[in-house]
């Protein structure tokens, strides 16, 4: 492995490990604090049963995608970084389907980052020097 390939890595390894810490700490905030962070996202905090689906999807999407992600940055397996970029992608597209098919409004900014995300997650899969 050349010198530039393993520094790479490394810079990918640290960026993707801020993502996963950063998405597994939005998925706690969902319990510790969900006004917070239902504002954050541009979501009003629901009531009752609604509040129960709110916190419990929301805050299993976020906190297991980061911890997937997190997986794939200590143990180094590819599989880990393509089963965290499916679900960050799939978010993606639903969210461009949400916009054409439901006429809801598409975020941009937050569409970004689940691009950005996504190619962080696909170039560290790629980049990864542990074989699946």
């Amino acid at each position: 492995m050349t010198l530039k390939r393993y520094n790479m890595e490394k810079i990918l390894k640290i960026i993707t490990g801020l993502a996963g810490a950063l998405f597994a700490l939005i998925g706690l905030g969902w319990v510790i604090k969900p006004a917070a962070i239902a504002a954050e996202m541009g979501l009003p905090l629901l009531e009752g049963t609604a509040l129960n689906t709110q916190i419990g999807d929301m805050g299993a999407f976020f906190f297991a995608g980061g911890v997937i992600t997190l997986l794939g940055v200590l143990t180094g397996k590819r599989q880990w970084y393509y089963a965290a970029a499916l679900l960050i992608g799939t978010a993606g597209v639903f969210r461009v389907l949400a916009f054409t098919v439901q006429g809801a409004t598409l975020p941009i900014d937050k569409l970004i980052v689940e691009i950005v995300v996504l190619g962080i997650l696909l170039a560290s899969a790629k980049l990864t020097s542990v074989p699946q």
